[in-house]
């Protein structure tokens, strides 16, 4: 018997409701494919509730204790009550690159039953390989005379070779297991220094990958073509800043970010990677039980094929996407979604 243990995050809003559906669902896969796996879970609270009430978001402590778990499960972060980045710098980003969180994994898939706002999207099923460490995002920058008309403020894009190139060598392995097509996105035709950084370790590592085809495409053009024809792409890998552009809209053409699944990945084994849906804590809905938890549920497939549980990710995915093709429009909640789900596991 292997014992897996999963740090539980629900977080903010939406977060603490969609979270247990997740690992509800889990858990019943477990049990149906006899799989020789326990989850042991355990609770950290890192939400706005707890930063109004202490001024602690996630404490270097909690980090450290963190470290010895094999994933975390994630719910949401975000409140429209708190200073904007408090939240999101103090957990989720301070989680990225604690615990070295490489890649962010998004898969995009129009599944049955679901209605893209593209006229005609055909066969859509790619994933998005972002870098998780470096880019825009570090924090690198400044600000000089603050609130004057001589203001300047600078974002520093920050790139290493060394991060630039695990992130590229697990899009490549990514597309080897898949239809061997990989799409290297950037804009290296004005951003020289970095684009040309991440344009010489693709050419790189394709060497060692001669069955996987590779193109290049300008990050703005991309935007068209996702629209135009997204059934192209099968593997896509680019920077932060861009992968956090591109991500959603692959959301949004694929039905929607009530769908979107995402894994923060330490390519290492070095500490837990994190898995999460992407769309927030949505505030405005948050305790109605009207949330759809599919995106969570779909994040705890991530989880499960991270793990090695691979029985559990494939009946998991199945039932989801039997659910996805005969759901129709009759309105459910947030628990009986997962229900109906886990239901569907046997």
């Amino acid at each position: 018997m292997t014992t897996f243990k999963i740090a539980v995050m629900p977080g903010d809003g939406i977060g603490t409701e969609v979270v247990p559906e997740g690992l509800k669902v889990l858990q019943r896969a477990i049990e149906v494919t006899g799989t020789d796996a326990v989850l042991e879970t355990e609770h950290f609270e890192a939400s706005a509730r707890r930063w109004h009430e202490t001024g602690e978001t996630l404490t270097d402590a909690e980090m450290e204790r963190l470290r010895a778990f094999d994933a975390i499960f994630f719910g949401a972060c975000g409140d429209p009550t708190t200073p904007s980045g408090v939240l999101e710098r103090g957990i989720i980003l301070k989680m990225r690159f604690g615990f070295d969180h490489a890649v962010n994994l998004r898969p995009s898939k129009l599944f049955p039953g679901i209605t893209s706002p593209l006229a005609d999207p055909g066969e859509i099923d790619f994933v998005v390989v972002r870098e998780g460490t470096e880019g825009a995002y570090t924090g690198q920058g400044g600000v000089l005379r603050q609130d004057t008309p001589a203001e300047v403020a600078t974002e520093v894009s920050l790139n290493t070779r060394y991060g630039v190139e695990r992130t590229v060598r697990y899009a490549f392995e990514k597309a080897q297991s898949r239809r061997k097509k990989l799409t290297f996105l950037h804009k290296h035709n004005v951003m020289v220094h970095a684009g040309h950084l991440w344009r010489r370790t693709v050419e790189a590592v394709a060497a060692e990958f001669p069955e996987v085809a590779v193109n290049y495409q300008h990050t703005d053009a991309s935007m068209i073509y996702l629209v135009q024809d997204p059934g192209q792409y099968d593997v896509i890998v680019t920077d932060n800043l861009f992968g956090d552009i591109v991500t959603d809209l692959a959301a949004a053409v694929t039905g929607g970010i009530g769908l979107a699944a995402s894994g923060n990945i330490n390519v290492a084994g070095t500490a837990p990677s994190l898995f999460e849906p992407i769309h927030g804590s949505a505030p405005d809905i948050a305790g109605q039980q009207i949330a759809d938890p599919t995106a969570s549920i779909l994040s705890g497939v991530l989880m499960a094929e991270h793990l090695g549980l691979t029985q559990v990710a494939s009946a998991i995915q199945a039932a989801v996407e039997a659910d996805l093709a005969e759901r129709g429009d009759t309105p459910r909640s947030t628990a009986q979604v997962g229900d109906a789900i886990a239901a569907r596991l046997g």
